[in-house]
């Protein structure tokens, strides 16, 4: 790929800001394009955690990648913190993962075994000893397991200062802009939006869920992602908070600092539709409550819906087209796309600025959808 000067990035979520940061601090005239406010569509809706063991089996080609991105974090929520001059909540506390079932047990006994082989920190809690890590826990709990790497980022805030640090170095933010149709013009492409066209020498698809409603010339088929809806509960919580992220194997609450805990997160397969549901809050509550009974305590702030971009292997697509010159894919991240936000925008902005193609995006290539 040439180098491009001006580039459109499709989508404000935190993977498109994150690259339209990174391309625009490497010198690129950058515009972002979105239908919606700033991180407004899937990651207001996201809590926020970074947890490559738990999101990524240990034999999975997305593992390599949430690793090298969570490697970045500290660095990468420091810069952008120190471009965009706005505070980014982050703690890495760790997860604590919790069986309440024999089958669950199972599966963590053998997840903290394979873990140990690989040389990853972790701490094993027997039945007995569980309690007294995390008091909060059901005492129906079987066992537990700790990875102190792991942490969590409020998604929303993250995602805000990334548009402001990309501002800072000369980008341009069009919102209210939905994205028909991306097609050639001589060397360069024409985005049409409700807005009217806009002209750039490159664009990056990084739309989310709605990547493959965006008429692509020179494709055959649009970006194999569909979405899959995830509600978020926001709870008020009362008394001493959880020590850190706790998981089991049907919801996690993340604590913050204000008092207030994310419960998170459904996975419905709801097509487009963005409502709240009964189901989903009466399901999580539930859940939750079986996991730390001290949740029955809680007020109700609210309910957040995102929808996640799957793909039919559930990695994400990051790369250049092999069919179109000059457009760069940078979707499809599922539950991941705030953990792989810092490695995303660099192997993008590698690619575009500096023609560098790094060797791990041969899992995640455009081409193995013909795109």
């Amino acid at each position: 790929m040439g180098r491009p000067s001006d580039i459109i990035v499709i989508g404000a979520g935190v993977v498109g800001s994150a690259v339209a940061y990174e391309l625009a601090r490497r010198g690129a005239s950058v515009e972002i394009l979105d239908d919606r406010p700033i991180a407004m569509g899937a990651t207001q809706a996201s809590a926020g955690i970074l947890a490559p063991y738990v999101e990524a089996r240990t034999d999975s080609p997305l593992l390599p990648l949430t690793l090298r991105s969570l490697d970045v974090y500290d660095a990468f929520v420091s810069a952008v913190s120190a471009d965009s001059g706005m505070s980014i909540p982050y703690r890495r506390t760790g997860t604590i993962d919790v069986a309440l079932h024999d089958e669950a047990l199972q599966h963590l006994r053998a997840a903290a075994d394979e873990l140990q082989r690989r040389g990853v920190s972790t701490e094993w809690f027997d039945a007995a000893a569980v309690r007294a890590e995390e008091p909060h826990v059901s005492t129906d709990a079987l066992g537990a397991l700790i990875i102190s790497a792991h942490g969590f980022v409020a998604a929303a805030d993250l995602t805000r200062a990334l548009a402001a640090a990309a501002r800072r170095h000369g980008a341009q933010v069009l919102e209210g802009a939905r994205v028909r149709r991306i097609h050639a013009a001589g060397r360069d492409f024409v985005v049409d939006t409700e807005r009217g066209p806009l002209a750039g020498n490159a664009v990056v698809v990084a739309a989310g869920s709605w990547s493959g409603r965006i008429e692509i010339d020179g494709l055959e088929a649009p970006p194999p992602v569909r979405p899959v809806r995830g509600q978020l509960l926001h709870l008020g919580w009362s008394g001493t908070s959880l020590r850190r992220v706790t998981w089991s194997d049907r919801c996690y609450l993340v604590p913050w600092e204000d008092g207030t805990v994310l419960l998170g997160a459904t996975m419905e397969e709801a097509g487009f539709d963005e409502r709240v549901t009964v189901a989903g809050v009466r399901d999580l509550l539930e859940a939750a409550c079986e996991l730390v009974p001290h949740a029955w305590t809680s007020g109700f702030l609210g309910a957040r819906v995102g929808l996640r971009p799957a793909t039919p292997d559930e990695l994400p697509i990051i790369g250049a087209s092999t069919r179109v010159p000059n457009l760069m894919f940078a979707t499809g991240h599922y539950r991941n796309g705030i953990l792989l936000a810092p490695l995303t925008a660099q192997l993008v902005a590698d690619a575009m600025i500096e023609n560098r193609i790094d060797p791990i995006l041969s899992s995640v290539s455009p081409g193995r959808f013909g795109l």
